[in-house]
């Protein structure tokens, strides 16, 4: 047997490597059928919200076996999707803590694409796995921080503030939530523009940096096993 060159190794790790095969193929077909269905529900501008940015990056974390593509993905939208859940499993017992799952209860989206969505639950639980088997990489906060800043940019400057143009009551509004926590009306607190700085502080110190260092300290040992990919 001819031993294994370096411009092997690539090949190698797609097919038996520390992600299984069968993860890989049915997280991908997953997302094959995702993104159609959520382009005709609710059009293009809906894949700038994290969590949907989270869920493209995975893919690719999951098929070079990025140790830094995965911890982004999960530094970003750990805490958000925890919060996610328990909003979600709220709505069974007709309390929304924060609202933001009330949509999944809404017959004006389909049933299927609110199926679909229901990985907003299952992906933080995925994520968690992938940095357990890949390592924690630790330029991850970096590296959310910093697209996290271009989609709020995108986000606040070219995108629509709520509410949804009753023509077409689907489009995205208030996407990431840079007009405040409803989808119905901005927030009235303070000005738009002083809104906006304040999240592109809060959501580095509140939500990544502590996501970081809780991925960090529990991970650690894993940070030998950061993939070449990366």
């Amino acid at each position: 047997m001819e031993p294994m060159t370096m411009n092997d190794a690539p090949a190698k790790t797609l097919i038996s490597g520390r992600v299984p095969l069968w993860l890989k193929c049915l997280y991908t077909a997953f997302v094959a059928v995702l993104v159609p269905v959520y382009l005709k529900e609710y059009g293009p501008t809906n894949f700038l919200y994290f969590c949907d940015v989270a869920l493209l990056m995975t893919v690719i974390a999951i098929w070079r076996e990025s140790a830094l593509w995965a911890s982004m993905a999960a530094v970003g939208i750990l805490m958000p999707q925890l919060l996610w859940m328990v909003d979600f499993l709220g709505g069974f017992i007709g309390r929304h803590p924060v609202g933001m799952t009330a949509y999944m209860f809404d017959s004006k989206y389909t049933l299927f694409a609110r199926s679909l969505s229901f990985f907003h639950f299952w992906l933080p639980i995925l994520l968690v796995y992938l940095v357990w088997r890949l390592g924690y990489d630790r330029r991850a906060l970096a590296g959310w921080t910093a697209l996290a800043w271009v989609l709020l940019a995108v986000c606040y400057f070219c995108m629509p503030a709520p509410p949804a143009p009753a023509a077409n009551p689907n489009l995205p509004v208030n996407i990431n939530y840079v007009h405040g926590m409803s989808d119905t009306e901005p927030q009235k607190y303070m000005h738009p523009n002083a809104f906006f700085a304040l999240l592109l502080v809060a959501l580095p110190l509140c939500i990544y940096l502590p996501t970081h260092c809780v991925l960090g300290w529990l991970f650690k040992k894993g940070q030998a096993a950061t993939s070449v990919a990366a």
